[in-house]
């Protein structure tokens, strides 16, 4: 594929609705998009009545990272992945990092992303990101910065050519991709970092703007389903969701629904975007989200954002299995079980 043949791909999952409107399915917004207007994440456009891809294949972000850095924990520990990141987002929360990439008015999206369009320094074509990747000895590719599900042809496309290829793939989620969007990338996608916020619609609501958290708690339970290896991130917010009762939910959440074995990382907010205005986590509240987790039966909870070497132990034997400094040292059996009891550490190698 070439750069000039990146706006002719197809978009999936549209319906064609009454006055030339369509829909799109790809996330559980389901926007119903008016003639010459875009979507809620900017990429897709209604073009006389048919849906065509606004984004594919523009990056906004490429880096070489360590697989810790995603937090992923338990998958492919020590190794390297290939960051991409594009441009827009289905959510709009009040604290992103990424706000730059993932939340520029539409008026500026628009222009920004036709004067990059024809320029090879931002159109990178799934046969290129794999290149990229193995140019720079990374083992796999995070779609990561925004939503990758607002990308999804193209990380299908891509992620194809990297299985193809024996290189893992990731996706570092909001997890509001619908279950029929998971399902087409679901043959070669391995892993489902997703981004647990709370456990309450009213937060969705004010931090995240969008209505509830019913599609991520769905679409998650259908990707372990599906078979992916998940590991949940809940960034805390002093006052919005750092509750007793809202982190107990969480947990017993995914112990039930995730396993006992999937690893939890409860992670520091720092002052950002709309919310600087609010305090930074005191470590007290990490120390007491960790202490919550473990009573409701999770084996694995990690602090994120504490600058403090994380390690693994086997719950079973208490065996070092994995620490994480500035080297990662792994000491399990191939199979990633302990290599004391031999117990099944959930850790793939």
């Amino acid at each position: 594929m070439n750069p000039e043949d990146l706006t002719k791909v197809k978009a999936v999952l549209w319906e064609k609705k009454e006055n030339n409107f369509v829909q799109c399915n790809i996330c559980h917004n389901r926007c119903m998009i008016a003639p010459g207007s875009v979507s809620r994440c900017l990429s897709r456009k209604n073009v006389d009545g048919k849906m065509e891809l606004n984004t594919f294949g523009l990056v906004s972000s490429l880096a070489d990272d360590p697989i810790e850095k995603k937090p992923l924990y338990h998958f492919h520990p020590r190794t390297r992945v290939f960051s991409v990141g594009g441009w827009g987002c289905n959510f709009r929360c009040l604290h992103c990092q990424n706000w730059n990439i993932s939340q520029i008015p539409k008026e500026i999206e628009e222009k920004l992303l036709k004067e990059r369009a024809g320029t090879e320094e931002y159109c990178v074509t799934p046969q290129k990101l794999v290149e990229l990747t193995e140019k720079h000895n990374c083992q796999g590719i995070a779609w990561t910065y925004n939503e990758p599900a607002i990308w999804l042809e193209y990380t299908i496309e891509s992620a194809r050519l990297a299985k193809a290829k024996g290189l893992y793939t990731v996706y570092v989620t909001n997890g509001y991709i619908t279950p029929e969007a998971l399902d087409l990338i679901a043959p070669f996608l391995d892993a489902f970092r997703v981004d647990l916020k709370s456990y309450d619609d009213e937060f969705y609501q004010e931090i995240c703007g969008v209505k509830n958290a019913q599609g991520v708690f769905e679409t998650t339970i259908h990707a372990k389903k599906l078979g992916m290896h998940i590991e949940a991130v809940t960034n805390i917010i002093p006052t919005k969701n750092d509750s007793d009762e809202t982190l107990r939910n969480l947990a017993k959440w995914i112990v039930k629904n995730l396993g006992e074995d999937t690893p939890w990382h409860v992670t520091r907010f720092f002052p950002y975007c709309k919310l600087q205005h609010l305090p930074p986590t005191p470590l007290e509240t990490i120390e007491k989200a960790v202490k919550i987790g473990r009573e409701e039966g999770l084996n694995f909870v990690y602090r994120g954002n504490v600058g403090e070497e994380s390690k693994t132990f086997c719950p079973s034997c208490e065996k070092l299995a994995i620490s994480r400094n500035d080297r990662v040292l792994i000491d399990v059996n191939s199979d990633g079980s302990c290599k004391e009891c031999n117990r099944n550490l959930n850790i793939v190698l």
